[in-house]
């Protein structure tokens, strides 16, 4: 992914278990979030924390040292779900590997990012994302603006709860 340009970013979790079903679990997405836009190396202007998966869309800034602030995002909330499945020994079991660097892998290895090159596109993933929680097999809420993990109050109630997202109109 370049600087300074718009992309779709979704990320996974292995075998796409569901493990982002607790606040405190998809607290760690959302602070981690924060964190990179506060350092200034991330622009946030839409999100969705769903159960196996998140969506965003973004903009890299500024690497975080040597690595993309996305490697980093990816480190860390690794890191930080495998601190909370310590609780849930099975479940943590699920994603144990017997690699050099590491006992347990939570991330697939590829995420998916897409560059968004027209508004007709980031309108696109803008709704995709703000609607994945009441789609298909989902129905996590009867209205999606009412998602707690996710944009769709920023754009529809000008609600900020979050305090670190920036409006899509302020980049197209």
């Amino acid at each position: 992914m370049d600087t300074h340009k718009l992309y779709f970013y979704t990320c996974t979790i292995n075998n796409w278990i569901p493990i982002l079903n607790t606040a405190m679990r998809k607290d760690i997405l959302v602070d981690s979030l924060r964190f990179l836009v506060e350092r200034n190396k991330l622009t946030v202007y839409a999100f969705v924390v769903m159960p196996n998966h998140f969506h965003a869309i973004l903009e890299i800034l500024d690497w975080n040292g040597k690595e993309s602030p996305i490697a980093s995002f990816k480190k860390y909330t690794a890191h930080q779900l495998i601190q909370s499945l310590k609780l849930e020994p099975k479940l943590l079991d699920k994603f144990k590997v017997d690699w050099k660097d590491r006992n347990f892998d939570i991330w697939q290895p590829k995420s998916r990012s897409v560059h968004l090159y027209s508004p007709e596109v980031i309108f696109q993933k803008l709704d995709y994302i703000h609607h994945n929680p009441v789609s298909g097999k989902w129905n996590l809420v009867e209205e999606f603006t009412l998602y707690e993990y996710s944009s769709a109050s920023f754009y529809y109630s000008d609600s900020d709860k979050f305090e670190f997202l920036t409006h899509i109109r302020d980049r197209i």
